[in-house]
């Protein structure tokens, strides 16, 4: 099953997998920026990349799934919040050069070699002096957290995206700790929160 088919399954299945609220850590860091090109990749059910546009920000979202970029496209639209929506592979979608200021991953789930290529992707999509903003699963979530995918090849660590933004300027590189309450699951997930600068050049 293609990744396109495996996440439609999932969206047409389970309605708002993750509600429509922003994640508490894209809403807590990212209030109060000046309004500016947005670029969400990975942006599934839209609730970070609408956010962000209630913020007056000019946003454009990607996702693979079709179904989950018309899901977010009508709650956008029933909203009154206009922004582009793209279903488009992340690993052969090529975003226009230098043309963002923040670009937001958040949750991407891709082993290695696609997470590599999308990293590289959002990097060439900023613009020199904007920043990207990533919010993920800690592979430390395996042994010590909550929920979140089990394998461990699609979970990342504060070396791996230091390594991917070689030569951005950090502003944070942080294990975080995440309060879940979903169904039979309480306790807390580990994520890791990346964010950094592009250089001038």
């Amino acid at each position: 099953m293609s990744q396109r088919d495996l996440w439609n399954e999932r969206y047409q299945q389970k309605g708002h997998v993750w509600g429509a609220a922003p994640n508490q850590f894209v809403a807590d860091r990212l209030a109060g920026l000046e309004p500016c090109r947005v670029l969400d990749l990975g942006s599934g059910q839209g609730r970070n990349a609408i956010w962000l546009a209630r913020q007056g920000h000019d946003v454009t979202a990607v996702d693979v799934s079709d179904v989950a970029t018309r899901q977010a496209a009508e709650l956008a639209e029933g909203a009154g919040i206009a922004l582009q929506f793209i279903a488009e592979d992340l690993t052969t979608w090529e975003p226009p050069a230098e043309s963002f200021e923040l670009v937001l991953l958040a949750y991407l789930q891709a082993p290695e070699a696609s997470r590599k290529a999308v990293h590289s992707k959002a990097a060439g999509a900023l613009a020199p002096g904007g920043h990207v903003f990533i919010v993920a699963h800690h592979r430390d979530n395996l042994s010590e957290g909550v929920g979140g995918p089990p394998m461990v090849e699609v979970l990342f660590d504060e070396e791996m995206l230091a390594a991917d933004f070689a030569g951005f300027e950090v502003v944070e590189n942080t294990r975080v700790l995440r309060h879940v309450e979903q169904g039979d699951i309480v306790g807390d997930a580990v994520d890791i929160i990346f964010f950094a600068r592009k250089p001038h050049s």
